[in-house]
């Protein structure tokens, strides 16, 4: 499978149209209430050579974008995605990391609150 399939397969399992949008690369401007799927900081894929294939381990970082509001409001919004975000992540097939604090991010759309999610998966090439 190749890590098109993968991020493809990841974005459908974590659609939630009624509650954000989902993007399986790094559009050009995130839009609040959305989950964007890239490659993950640092190792993004690590190879590991066997008799017959390659089998790769995909490292994605999972980035949950929402509007900047109150401090109050942020928070509660912020780990209210984080906690629907988890539960779809389809497991054991992925292996879900850790989440980072929400930080502040600009976009052209104004300032965007995010947080991230590393998840990680083992895929072959034949």
């Amino acid at each position: 499978m190749s890590v098109v399939q993968v991020r493809t397969d990841l974005a459908t399992a974590l659609a939630n149209p009624s509650r954000w949008s989902v993007y399986a690369f790094p559009p050009a401007s995130p839009t609040a209430n959305s989950v964007v799927i890239s490659p993950a900081d640092g190792d993004y894929l690590v190879p590991t050579n066997n008799r017959w294939e390659i089998d790769f381990t995909v490292n994605l970082k999972i980035t949950m974008i929402t509007p900047l509001l109150d401090n109050q409001g942020n928070l509660d919004l912020m780990e209210t995605f984080m906690n629907e975000v988890f539960t779809r992540v389809p497991q054991p097939k992925f292996r879900i990391g850790t989440f980072t604090a929400p930080y502040d991010l600009d976009t052209d759309a104004g300032q965007m609150l995010a947080a991230d999610v590393t998840v990680s998966t083992l895929t072959n090439w034949s």
